[in-house]
């Protein structure tokens, strides 16, 4: 029997993400500060923020941008993605967010697989929004630079009005951020405006957040947790958002301090910063109450050093950018504090045995754990698909509403889950997703590699990082000087976070008879 949510279904909302996010803004929330930009140094009221989404929505109508168009948002955290994304929304068009540290090749690729009509990004960033545009054979005036004159603030002193637009939710697709899924290369994942709507409402009625509640933003806004966690839905209860546009401890710790931050959502590593840095004792942290890690899996000792450190209550959480992404939380203090949970509202959850298909039960002795198997979801926050990929759409929605996480997981006698390991092949360095085929196909393009394999390893610090096994053309060769020069030319060709962080030679890159690499046999 497939675990259910011990949370009370909720109501859904027939409407599209405008409507659930400003729709119901009542007279006195509307001077409530919405979004306090750290780095931009202003502070923007939910009546304001309404008037600007409205004024960039009417703009990028006039500029050509309709219904069902594919926009992509190549920007840091800031009221700036906020206003563009919400604006996007408005006129039923499409984002697609770009992840910060995306290399102009891959900001390319992302524009032309999503068929995207239109970049906004930021000329601070620097010339990869010209030269992705130019890759991806998009026009020079579909390249909008939010922060120059022709801009947000022209965009805001046109006040033009937005279009009415009428379209069903369930269908009506809203987001196409990327991911790997299972195995492979990213692909858009097709997140209608009913998943995203359902998401919000799902996690609002667990509870980890108040209107009352003074909210920072450090989790990247282009990844769907800070999308749906900090964008929408921490603005949707009313709270206050602190945005930053990247983590770094003195900024973090000093304004935590400084506006009494109440809750944030975190990534294990910054767990991990707050349970050892020193710095840490030198700021007052009082008004913290609690912080919910995810986008990794939280080790429950490091959890509970971080719990005893500060005082607060630690909470964890699972999904996948496939499920818009919430489908687990523990809340719960009579749970472990290494679970994820039990299903959110509306969600139920099944393990399966992935060699024979059948269904693990949950065990009836209380304290024990199942034998692992893939974690299936089955919600209303279950992505459409894969766009333009029947192939792996089907892999992953076996039918029935069901999607396959590729994430090996055990569940406990009261139905929570830990997550364990998983199936898939993508690594998660700091929350990042890396796709080994992608270094796997690079390493091959080089003159000195016969052959290549990826995985995760474990670091001295506990962090997954990516390790490459190489075999070298002219074995004599395989030393520390290939090696280097092998990491070099990754790093100059991939994101930061992709880079390789260690080298080993292999005689031969072990393989089933099919072909694919036994990732296994190289942990």
């Amino acid at each position: 029997m497939p675990v259910t949510s011990d949370r009370p279904d909720v109501s859904i909302p027939d409407v599209g993400l405008y409507e659930y996010l400003y729709g119901d803004l009542s007279p006195e929330d509307e001077d409530r500060i919405a979004v306090v930009d750290l780095a931009g140094g202003t502070e923007t009221s939910y009546a304001t923020l309404r008037s600007h989404v409205d004024s960039v929505a009417g703009w990028l109508a006039r500029h050509g941008v309709k219904k069902n168009d594919v926009v992509a948002l190549h920007c840091p955290n800031s009221v700036e993605f906020i206003v563009a994304a919400h604006a996007v929304w408005r006129l039923g068009a499409v984002l697609t967010p770009v992840p910060l540290l995306a290399s102009p090749g891959s900001v390319a690729d992302q524009l032309r697989d999503s068929h995207a009509v239109m970049l906004l990004t930021l000329a601070g960033l620097g010339d990869g929004g010209e030269e992705a545009a130019e890759l991806a054979g998009l026009p020079s005036d579909r390249l909008i630079h939010l922060d120059t004159s022709r801009g947000l603030n022209q965009m805001l002193a046109e006040r033009s009005t937005p279009p009415a637009v009428s379209f069903d939710p369930a269908t009506q697709l809203a987001a196409l951020p990327y991911s790997s899924g299972t195995t492979g290369l990213p692909k858009g994942v097709r997140l209608t405006h009913r998943n995203l709507v359902a998401n919000m409402a799902q996690v609002e009625s667990a509870g980890p957040v108040t209107r009352d509640d003074v909210v920072f933003g450090v989790l990247p806004f282009f990844h769907i947790y800070g999308l749906t966690a900090l964008a929408n839905m921490t603005l949707h209860l009313r709270a206050r958002l602190l945005t930053v546009p990247r983590f770094e401890l003195n900024t973090f710790l000093r304004n935590h301090q400084k506006h009494a931050v109440t809750f944030t959502f975190i990534a294990p590593p910054v767990a991990l910063v707050l349970a050892k840095h020193p710095e840490v004792d030198n700021y007052d942290l009082s008004a913290l109450r609690g912080v919910l890690s995810g986008a990794a899996s939280l080790d429950g000792d490091l959890a509970a050093a971080v719990k005893q450190r500060l005082g607060i209550d630690v909470h964890q959480g699972y999904g996948l950018t496939e499920t818009s992404p919430v489908t687990h939380i523990n809340l719960d203090d009579s749970l472990p504090l290494g679970s994820v949970g039990r299903p959110v509202a509306n969600t139920e959850h099944k393990i399966v045995d992935p060699d024979t298909g059948d269904e693990i039960p949950v065990p009836a002795e209380d304290g024990t754990r199942s034998d692992a198997g893939e974690l299936w979801i089955r919600g209303p926050q279950v992505m459409d698909g894969y766009l333009g990929n029947a192939e792996a759409t089907a892999e992953s929605l076996p039918g029935d509403g069901w999607l396959r996480t590729g994430d090996l997981a055990r569940q406990g006698s009261h139905g929570e889950v830990f997550i364990v390991d998983r199936l898939k092949e993508l690594i998660k360095y700091k929350g990042y997703q890396v796709p080994p085929a992608e270094l796997e196909a690079l390493l091959l393009t080089h003159e000195a590699v016969a052959d290549a394999a990826v995985v995760g390893v474990l670091d001295a610090d506990g962090e997954e990082v990516p390790k490459a096994f190489v075999v070298a053309r002219d074995a004599e060769a395989a030393g520390d000087d290939l090696s280097d020069t092998l990491l070099g030319f990754v790093a100059e060709n991939v994101e930061p976070y992709k880079k390789i962080r260690a080298l080993e030679f292999l005689r031969e890159i072990p393989k089933s008879a099919t072909g694919k690499i036994l990732r296994r046999s190289l942990l």
